[in-house]
């Protein structure tokens, strides 16, 4: 059996707050193999946002070693995990992060230019391949004001997965959603999932979890629940249930 994608064991996080201490992670356990899409859900201070900084490389745990990818993320001096970050991780966040006076195209291809040995030509079909795969390349000169809040957060996903990375991070993505909008970025996860990317998605909505494969709850920095959620919704199916749009 191949080695998990993540690997962790006996992850503690803990904060130093003046005079008091923070135990955010408390002991975690966790394995993620390549492919799964999981959903991670638990309230504010459960520690889900810890546990996905530290996956992110983003932090570094207290205690306990954490493996992305057979690499043992612990044990990285800190100089070396922007690097880590840039060729293994994608990330998707809840405001969007683009920057404003830059087309989608522009924003979606910043990760390349860290990726000295590309060709202008290369960082620009995979740019374009990325924008493909989450089907907002006909807003590529368009500006972040110029795009709804979901093509906004489709490029942001484009931008996330632009390196090809071993994973993907979301952290609530549909925080700032409507419900449809919300529904069909869902739409574009089920679609990155199917072509074998790996996903964790940070939820507080039970809603939005029930399209990953598998669900898990945190409470008080331990994992309280770990499920396969053998039927997952299927988010174009919802989409194709709710009403039409009306046009003004």
């Amino acid at each position: 059996m191949s080695e998990p994608l993540v690997k962790i064991e006996q992850l503690t996080k803990t904060y130093i707050m003046g005079d008091v201490e923070v135990h955010a992670l408390r002991g975690v356990d966790l394995n993620i193999n390549k492919g799964e899409f999981i959903a991670i859900m638990g309230a504010s201070g459960s520690g889900k946002t810890t546990l996905m900084n530290l996956i992110g490389c983003l932090d570094k745990p207290t205690s306990g070693k954490y493996s992305l990818d057979g690499i043992g993320v612990h044990t990285i001096p800190e100089e070396e995990l922007a690097n880590l970050r840039n060729q293994k991780i994608g990330y998707v966040f809840q405001s969007f992060y683009l920057l404003s006076r830059t087309t989608a195209l522009e924003n979606v291809e910043l990760p390349l230019l860290y990726r000295t040995r590309l060709s202008h030509h290369e960082r620009k079909e995979l740019t374009r391949k990325a924008m493909r795969n989450v089907n907002i390349e006909d807003r590529a000169h368009h500006f972040p004001n110029q795009l709804s809040g979901g093509q906004q957060q489709r490029v942001a996903i484009a931008r996330a997965i632009v390196n090809e990375p071993v994973i993907l991070l979301a952290d609530e993505p549909t925080g700032n959603l409507d419900s449809r909008t919300s529904v069909e970025v869902m739409a574009v996860f089920q679609e990155l999932h199917s072509r074998g990317i790996t996903i964790i998605l940070v939820t507080h909505e039970h809603d939005i979890s029930q399209y990953a494969d598998r669900i898990i709850t945190f409470k008080d920095g331990k994992i309280r629940s770990d499920t396969t959620n053998d039927r997952p919704k299927s988010a174009i199916e919802d989409l194709k249930a709710l009403p039409p749009i009306e046009e003004d």
